[in-house]
């Protein structure tokens, strides 16, 4: 698959991620606030994620683990300072939740996993901060792979960096809305 291609498909994924993650947000803020529909669809939504809950977010964090491996492995984009961060989250996510879902484990999952989605996604919007506004970078990568430079700027807003954010967030609403009993 060629490069245009590939960022085409991984940023579709992001737009998708996007919408399920607002998707579960709307649902549980609707349902918490006492809107009768939302409040049965939350009630139908823990039901559902309660047994897949966390194989969806070990899916989506092994995805999003093997999507950055291709950029910089089968692309040669070169990761910068914090596309490592980021991944210094994502790849162990990708390690605990799948363990947690054969295990069946929403506990561990939780656990371990929200911190790990927590640190990524402010790393990750961090980055996606920088490449809008390049002034803010505080010098933290060197010259030669600058953290606000995107490789990637699919549809004139989707970089890596945002791909990543919507991978962790969507992570992180499936894991906050798996395994929550009222």
């Amino acid at each position: 698959m060629d490069f245009s291609t590939y960022t085409q498909l991984t940023a579709l994924f992001a737009l998708f991620a996007n919408a399920v993650t607002i998707g579960i947000v709307v649902v549980f803020a609707g349902g918490r606030f006492g809107v009768a529909p939302l409040a049965r669809a939350r009630d139908w939504l823990r039901v559902a994620l309660q047994d897949v809950g966390v194989l969806l977010a070990a899916i989506v964090a092994s995805a999003s683990t093997i999507g950055s491996l291709l950029y910089s492995e089968a692309y040669n984009l070169i990761p910068c300072e914090l596309c490592w961060y980021q991944r210094i989250a994502m790849y162990p996510l990708a390690v605990i939740l799948v363990i947690a879902a054969v295990r069946r484990a929403t506990g561990e999952a939780r656990r371990y996993g929200i911190p790990l989605a927590v640190i990524g996604t402010v790393i990750a919007a961090y980055h996606y901060l920088i490449q809008q506004f390049p002034d803010l970078e505080a010098g933290s990568c060197s010259l030669d792979v600058p953290c606000s430079a995107p490789y990637v700027w699919q549809y004139d807003f989707i970089s890596i960096p945002y791909m990543a954010l919507a991978g962790f967030t969507l992570v992180l609403a499936l894991l906050l809305a798996t395994g929550r009993p009222e």
